[in-house]
């Protein structure tokens, strides 16, 4: 760690790392929902079915989960500065695949590769921890989740008058194409200007690469209980695309993608046991031991924190524009102020987190949540629109800052596995999207928002579950030597 002032304005060390990651993590968004603000121009272009855009839209979150997986693991591994390289320069490719595409199936396959940019996020959690102490780190944490996060914002906002600005039908080309330049370059200014650890500090890295580690027979089971939802929101979204859903692949197809994730479930509990067997046999001591429900806990609340976010964001608009009978752009930038929120509310629950403690700051945050969304459920025409909008900035003010507190735990658990346990949240995140849309997809608004509020309520119990991160935690070194590492 360094021992240099927080100061935001600066870019000299910590500070230069903490603004290449939230730099990073924006450009790994803008990538990521490139497509969503051009999409009436690529379905005239390509001559696409709005099924086809539906399908796009599914196929660019599809493979978000596992790959935020997969991501965390090689960053425990091989660190952040080379993953985060190679991730922005490799999905560019996708990025200029999409830009080029000339049918459907081309879209397709491209829009389905840039899910894995969307597994960016991660690595930053691992760097920004190795770089900032626990008194500082929710705030850090807060920052490069917030303003990164703004990315998609940045998409929205610049991507259809970059469009313009290149006119004719291949306008949208130019302006994702454009999105992909910038996320090779920057692959190579990061790499260039990062390193992993601060001059003198120890890279702890995971004693296996596949698959997460526990230590004690309860932990073991749990984590391969924790698993089933990743691999159900994976098997919800072939169900989204089968007869039953869109109608995009054959049942055959669809029941192939049941049988091989059942598989590959199997297959990662053969993995986590090879990776844990040992814990059935003796007992890890004391002072190495984690509890793996804190990691547990997290994911449960980034199910509704993040996964809420992510599903209100989609639907916002068209709330706004049904219930209030605004036109869409009127409606857009209405429900713009949600996501607007992000650069201040996120940074604001991991500095909240730092100064008040964790457990007593989510639980707050996870009840107001809980209430704002209640509030949303309330909303209908008879309203008038600006209460309607506060409650909605109110409430995202809750969602954000929860999300902060979150990824101020998330580094306090075990240094080592940092990656795979922000991989994992975040997934959930992910999970709690594909969750929550799909509830939507059979209910009123109101509905919507009460199933959220009540999903809120189940993370506020498991809360009573967590332990408020203290003392220290042990880390082992390649040459075996015992580190010990502040947490509180």
């Amino acid at each position: 760690m360094t021992t240099e002032k927080f100061n935001i304005f600066k870019f000299t060390g910590k500070m230069k790392i903490l603004h290449l990651s939230w730099m990073a993590f924006f450009i790994s968004f803008l990538v990521w929902f490139n497509f969503a603000p051009l999409l009436q121009a690529v379905k005239e272009t390509l001559g696409l079915t709005t099924d086809q855009v539906k399908t796009l839209l599914i196929l660019n979150v599809a493979l978000t989960i596992p790959a935020r997986v997969i991501i965390g693991m090689l960053t425990d591994k091989y660190g952040p500065r080379l993953v985060y390289s190679a991730l922005l320069a490799i999905c560019s490719i996708p990025c200029f695949m999409f830009a080029f595409a000339d049918s459907f199936v081309q879209a397709a396959i491209a829009r389905f590769l840039l899910g894995f940019i969307g597994a960016g996020f991660v690595i930053g959690i691992r760097m920004v921890s190795e770089w900032f102490p626990h008194n500082e780190l929710g705030t850090a944490e807060g920052i490069y989740g917030g303003w990164g996060n703004f990315g998609s914002a940045a998409a929205a906002f610049t991507l259809p008058t970059v469009a313009v600005l290149f006119g004719g039908e291949d306008g949208w080309r130019y302006a994702i194409g454009l999105t992909g330049v910038i996320s090779l370059v920057f692959a190579f200014v990061y790499y260039a200007n990062v390193t992993n650890t601060p001059k003198g500090s120890t890279y702890f890295k995971p004693k296996n690469l596949g698959a997460m580690e526990v230590t004690s027979k309860g932990d073991f089971f749990l984590l391969l209980l924790m698993k089933v939802p990743m691999y159900a929101a994976i098997a919800l979204l072939a169900w989204k695309l089968s007869p039953s859903g869109v109608d995009i692949l054959s049942q055959t197809i669809v029941n192939s993608i049941y049988v091989g994730l059942f598989v590959l479930y199997l297959l990662e509990v053969y993995k986590v046991w090879q990776v844990n067997k040992e814990i059935f046999s003796k007992e890890v001591p004391e002072l190495h031991r984690y509890n793996f429900k804190q990691v547990a806990v997290l994911d449960i609340l980034y199910f509704t924190n993040f996964g809420s976010e992510l599903a209100v964001v989609s639907m916002l608009p068209l709330f706004f524009a049904e219930t209030f009978s605004l036109d869409p752009v009127l409606a857009g930038l209405v429900a713009g102020a949600y996501a607007f929120m992000n650069l201040m509310s996120r940074p604001a629950g991991g500095w909240i987190s730092d100064k008040f403690g964790r457990k007593s700051t989510l639980m707050i945050l996870t009840a107001g949540l809980a209430a704002g969304y209640a509030l949303m459920g309330l909303v209908d025409g008879t309203w008038p629109l600006w209460l309607a909008v506060v409650i909605a900035m109110g409430c995202s003010f809750f969602v954000q800052s929860g999300e902060g507190a979150v990824f101020a735990v998330v580094p306090l658990i075990k240094r080592r596995m940092t990656g795979q346990i922000a991989g994992m949240t975040g997934a959930y995140g992910n999970v709690g999207a594909v969750t929550f849309l799909t509830v939507l997809s059979f209910v009123d608004y109101s509905t919507f928002f009460y199933v959220i509020a009540a999903t809120a309520l189940v993370g506020l119990f498991t809360l009573i579950f967590m332990d408020e991160p203290r003392g220290q935690i042990a880390e082992i070194a390649e040459d075996g030597t015992v580190h010990m590492i502040d947490v509180s």
